[in-house]
């Protein structure tokens, strides 16, 4: 993931945050509006946590990848 796509995403959950404090100070702490509000921010906050843990593979797993069947790339069974 890019530095840019971080500062998007946080952006993004920023954005989110404000609406949903807006939201919640109209429509009460107790509504659904609220509630809604605040599980895309959840949403966006676990996105962002996906992201950042995919992590770009090695050239060995590309490697991999591209030829399963090479002896450096088996996988066996303990």
């Amino acid at each position: 993931m890019t530095d840019t796509q971080t500062n998007n995403i946080e952006e993004k959950i920023e954005q989110e945050v404000e609406q949903a404090r807006a939201i919640c100070d109209i429509s009460g702490s107790n509504s659904a509006e609220c509630a809604a509000a605040w599980d895309a921010v959840e949403e966006l906050q676990a996105e962002a946590s996906h992201q950042r843990q995919n992590k770009p593979k090695t050239a060995f797993e590309k490697y991999c990848d591209d030829n399963p069947e090479a002896d450096e790339c088996r996988l066996y069974d303990e």
